[in-house]
């Protein structure tokens, strides 16, 4: 069973606190996209997207999209003061030199190590691989937002990924409705476990080896 609307917000939340001040920063297709909602704006963040936009806020209030102004996912949004727009060649040109501080993704699958899987699932039809890779590869931080475990309750966070990767040992942080975790040298560490779960909770929805030492007190 997927995650409700409240874990999901929860871990946008979570994933916000790791946005820090004057950085750049793409947001990903999902629970990524909520994240911009919780960023404060005394944080001088400038959100980019793949589309075309530097400085994309959150979601508009309802009734008041604006048809011609979207993330990459065709989502409406909204603009911060001094935003700009640009076609998707200069935008991905920002990515593949690097200028992204931080790219928050989702995920199919993560291991241990950091390698992800996120963009195709062998049989099913997808229009294409989008920004996935090149963001994986050029942020100087990647963060994956995802569930903890599959529909069936499968673990994702894995051994070794059965799923086409995106990048090798390219994820620097996972957050999940279950847990907050570092990888670090190749090594998984437990950060911090959320509301109404417990470390055996997350450690046996787990597949990957994971370091307890450094868990921390639970998310609020």
């Amino acid at each position: 069973m997927g995650m409700g609307a409240e874990a999901r917000k929860l871990i946008a939340q979570r994933a916000a606190r790791e946005v820090t001040y004057g950085m750049m920063v793409n947001l990903g297709i999902g629970i990524p996209t909520l994240v911009a909602d919780f960023i404060p704006n005394s944080l001088d963040v400038m959100s980019h997207t793949e589309n075309g936009i530097l400085g994309m806020g959150g979601s508009p209030e309802q009734g008041k999209e604006d048809g011609n102004l979207s993330n990459a996912g065709g989502y409406p949004v909204t603009i911060q003061s001094g935003a700009s727009f640009f076609d998707s060649a200069e935008a991905f040109g920002m990515v593949r030199r690097g200028h992204l501080d931080l790219t928050i993704l989702g995920a199919l699958e993560v291991s241990g190590r950091g390698d992800i899987a996120n963009w195709i699932v062998p049989g099913k039809r997808v229009p294409g691989m989008g920004g996935a890779i090149d963001l994986a590869q050029k942020a100087k931080k990647v963060i994956v937002l995802m569930s903890h475990t599959t529909k069936d309750g499968q673990p994702k966070i894995v051994k070794e990924c059965s799923l086409p990767l995106t990048v090798k040992e390219g994820a620097h942080m996972i957050i999940t409705e279950r847990a907050v975790m570092r990888i670090d040298q190749g090594e998984l560490f437990l950060l911090e476990v959320m509301p109404g779960y417990s470390v055996e909770d997350v450690l046996g929805a787990t597949e990957a080896d994971v370091n307890v030492d450094h868990v921390g007190r639970r998310t609020s």
